[in-house]
């Protein structure tokens, strides 16, 4: 069983979330629950999340269609203070948010390289992921004291916690919800939570059959159709559901590949073509497929080790190297 415990916070962002009347709600078929209580056993909370949408074209617009370079080109490098460089969330186009091997979230200016400022994470540990709100405030998560967290006016709230469940890989959804990979203690379970203002909404973990979707789920991102895409690093597979939760698709990687290594998938993103773009770290390179999982190629640009992946709102590409700490930003569509 998880346990998600939320604490009351200020009302200031009361007029995105308003109040909410907890439930205790048990999947059994999922053997999956999530009960929400505060001090003294009341059955009433403060709204704790601001909604994190990415910063895309909204769903059901006409997106101007691209078409990718025959050459992609790296337009931007930064070398961050990061000995590895694991996460990056644009916050705007000037400034990106960065996170790596050590218990620091550090915000950069694009354009001129320079370090802006720097977050220490509430437990002292490295931050698992990093994703960036609507109202333009950090949320990271922390696998090692099982927290979900937001930074505002560089103070840091816990949002949540867990009891069983570690949390790994977050993102915002077009409606305003987010979605949180979690994996339990011994890494044999792993499942997809969608959150609504502080309230489970979704729990996605077998496919029709009983059968586990995602073996260690590491990353996470809606498409603009609405699938949900996971980065499932222990099955070497992109794990691609509808909206519903039901499976459309696995993406193993194509052979041959780049440095002939496994496909080991970490950050992942889609953009406004609708492309799902995913990390291969051993293979150092990005893999490119459509919607529908089909291949479309490959980005290496003198790649090493890419790890995290963001887009801003032109469709840049930025790459977080482990490797070499730095930072690249790819052009690929025209």
């Amino acid at each position: 069983m998880a346990t998600f415990s939320f604490p009351s916070v200020q009302k200031q962002i009361s007029n995105v979330c308003g109040k909410i009347i907890p439930t205790t709600i048990t999947a059994d078929e999922h053997g999956y629950s999530i009960r929400t209580v505060t001090a003294h056993g009341l059955l009433h909370v403060e709204a704790a999340l601001s909604p994190l949408p990415e910063k895309r074209t909204e769903v059901g617009s006409s997106p101007l269609v691209k078409q990718l370079l025959h050459e992609p080109e790296t337009v931007t490098i930064i070398d961050t203070e990061y000995g590895g460089l694991y996460n990056v969330a644009c916050l705007s186009d000037e400034e990106i948010w960065t996170s790596g091997g050590d218990n620091t979230m550090k915000l950069y200016s694009i354009n001129h390289g320079s370090l802006l400022k720097s977050i220490t994470t509430k437990s002292r540990h490295e931050p698992y992921d990093i994703a960036v709100t609507k109202s333009e405030d950090l949320v990271y998560t922390d696998y090692w004291d099982r927290s979900v967290n937001i930074v505002k006016n560089e103070k840091i709230e816990e949002m949540f916690t867990l009891q069983n469940w570690k949390p790994c890989g977050v993102c915002g959804t077009f409606s305003g919800d987010f979605l949180v990979i979690l994996n339990n203690d011994d890494n044999k379970q792993s499942t997809v939570v969608r959150f609504s203002s502080s309230t489970e909404k979704q729990i996605i973990q077998f496919d029709d059959k009983g059968k586990p979707l995602y073996s260690f789920g590491s990353y996470i991102t809606e498409n603009r159709n609405l699938d949900i895409c996971v980065s499932d690093y222990g099955a070497r597979a992109v794990v691609v559901v509808n909206h519903a939760g039901k499976l459309r698709f696995r993406y193993t990687g194509r052979i041959p590949a780049p440095k002939n290594k496994p496909f080991y998938p970490l950050g992942i993103i889609s953009d406004s073509q609708s492309h799902i773009l995913t990390a291969d770290l051993e293979n150092y390179c990005v893999h490119i497929i459509d919607q529908d999982g089909q291949f479309l190629r490959y980005l290496d640009c003198g790649l090493s080790k890419p790890h995290g992946l963001c887009t801003d709102t032109n469709d840049g590409l930025f790459v977080a190297q482990i490797k070499n700490g730095q930072m690249k930003k790819i052009i690929y569509l025209k």
